[in-house]
């Protein structure tokens, strides 16, 4: 009978997730840690049924319908059934509101439901973030009447009333240059702000609200002229008609996602606050929006392994299962010890988070999340891509082909690196992180992390590759160009020793009670090396960018 290879089967994404288990029981109250179960398995359960769907239905994209049958204009855009179920399944669990409550765990316990329900929500998870950095802003900009209308339905948990926020920034002229927004606010005859221009990337065009950049009229040049505006985009059922939907993105990756390009002729808008600094304003939903990109990006890796582990199970070569073969599975063991510090730096940017937001962090973490936040959405964007495609060619050709549902693991890892700031963005914004002094207080934090370890080696690692990156620093610290040029190499290397601290603290944890991979997984992390400062480039490199 003809041989016929069994798919890979996926793991339940919470019973099967050990790293998320530990982490869970070593950071949460047990009564916290009780509560949140019932939550995260139903979330597990959805993701399993996803999969399986997914496997056994052809896949679709929204569709954008501009006109009706009559000429009306409509802009009507369907969408994907899990997007459909997306209200449902946010606000039954908490997804976004789990977030904002009152006390320290708060971000801890959303994220952990984020990294559940991200990869079956086919990135309804974006809006879900966008929503999450607009309520903190607005939180943030004290308008007590935009924080009475917005807020609660921002964080509702009733389907029935939750709004959805999008960020209207990325115009033609730039993409993190925000500055040369050319999208004007003018207020007519009756004094209301109204937004006339183009946005380019407009990801939750499907939402209620969403906030934009605009330029007052009249103001001066450059970012520090432009204002922060809410916006509110229906008219009851019917999308208001000052704002068009010109058409949907056709992107390499999250093609269930509707990113649209859209024009705003008049389109009523409130400021958050003062005529100016708007791009600050945009700081506070940094952070959050951030720590979602890297959340999803861990939860990609953790799908992408926990696929190619199940399908080395079942693939026979050569006359044994491929987890049999000792380059196979050293392969498998390097990946999930990447990823392992990869979670670790992310879910620590989320509780890290969660501790500042209620006042109950240390003097000194507020600076640590500054810095800590760019590192972990930087290194975990990179990850995923690597991650993705090494996940790929476990499957051999089989993992190029698209109804096995694998290529679309890489091609929607790809936004990672791209949305919420590009990796050298990211990298220059590590170094303002560092302006007064952080290197000594990132120094005594990991001592601190990496403390209760046994692995003396690891801990050498860590100091030599941040005497490295520190040497680094301030040898150019002064010459700002040379600074810029090495930026990346030296963020990559400040997260991978952040990582390698915090791995040597949870291994400390499992080995007290009894697991002994975490610590097998830091000595495989460590050594694929944590410096990545490379070398430096001078006048004469420049010669390599001449056609």
């Amino acid at each position: 009978m003809e041989f016929l290879q069994d798919a890979p089967q996926l793991a339940h994404p919470w019973h099967g997730d050990r790293s998320l288990h530990a982490l869970l029981d070593r950071a949460l109250p047990a009564d916290r840690r009780a509560a949140l179960e019932a939550d995260l398995d139903a979330l597990g359960d959805y993701a399993q049924m996803a999969w399986l769907r997914a496997a056994r239905s052809t896949r679709r994209k929204p569709v954008l319908t501009q006109w009706d049958a009559w000429g009306r204009r409509i802009d009507r855009i369907e969408l994907t059934t899990a997007w459909l179920e997306g209200p449902q399944l946010a606000t039954r669990h908490a997804v976004l509101a789990a977030g904002h409550e009152a006390h320290p765990d708060a971000r801890l316990e959303q994220f952990a439901r984020v990294y559940l329900y991200h990869l079956a929500s086919e990135f309804y998870t974006c809006p879900l973030a966008m929503t999450d950095g607009a309520a903190t802003a607005l939180k943030a900009s004290g308008n007590a009447a935009l924080i009475g209308r917005a807020l609660p339905h921002f964080l509702s948990r009733d389907a029935a009333t939750l709004w959805l926020s999008g960020q209207w920034m990325t115009e033609t002229i730039g993409g993190s240059d925000v500055g040369q927004s050319e999208t004007v606010a003018r207020q007519d005859a009756a004094g209301q702000w109204r937004l006339h221009g183009r946005k380019w990337f407009s990801s939750a065009v499907v939402g209620e609200t969403a906030l934009a950049l605009a330029r007052p009229e009249g103001a001066a040049a450059g970012p520090g002229a432009l204002a922060l505006f809410y916006v509110e985009t229906m008219d009851g059922e019917q999308r208001k008609p000052e704002l068009r939907i010109d058409r949907l993105k056709d992107k390499l990756g999250t093609q269930e996602l509707p990113t649209a390009e859209i024009h705003l002729d008049g389109l009523p808008a409130w400021p958050l606050g003062e005529l100016a600094h708007g791009v600050r304003q945009v700081a506070p939903m940094l952070n959050i929006t951030r720590t979602w990109n890297a959340v999803c990006a861990v939860a990609s890796m953790a799908r992408a392994i926990s696929l190619a582990r199940d399908y080395a199970a079942r693939r026979q070569a050569f006359g044994r299962p491929l987890i049999e073969q000792p380059l196979h599975a050293r392969t498998l063991a390097d990946m999930q010890a990447e990823f392992e510090g990869a979670f670790a730096l992310t879910f620590e940017v989320a509780h890290l988070l969660g501790r500042v937001e209620n006042d109950r962090a240390r003097p000194d973490e507020a600076a640590l999340l500054r810095l800590l936040t760019p590192l972990a959405k930087l290194w975990t964007g990179k990850l995923a891509v690597k991650l993705c495609s090494e996940a790929l060619e476990c499957f051999g050709g089989a993992g190029y082909i698209e109804d096995t549902g694998l290529p679309q693991l890489l091609r929607d890892a790809q936004v990672y690196a791209v949305w919420e700031g590009t990796t050298n963005v990211l990298s220059l914004d590590g170094l303002r992180a560092l302006a007064h002094g952080g290197l000594a207080a990132l120094r005594t934090t990991l001592d601190a992390w990496s403390a209760g370890t046994g692995d003396a080696s690891a801990v050498q690692a860590i100091h030599a590759a941040l005497d490295a990156a520190t040497a680094y620093f301030e040898q150019h610290r002064e010459a700002r160009e040379s600074l810029e040029a090495g930026a990346r190499g030296f963020a990559l290397t400040l997260a991978r020793c952040a990582a390698a601290a915090l791995l040597a603290r949870q291994a400390a944890w499992s080995d007290r009670h009894g697991d002994p991979r975490p610590a097998a997984a830091l000595r495989r992390f460590v050594g694929h090396g944590l410096d990545r400062l490379g070398a430096p480039m001078d006048a004469a490199d420049t010669r390599l960018l001449l056609s």
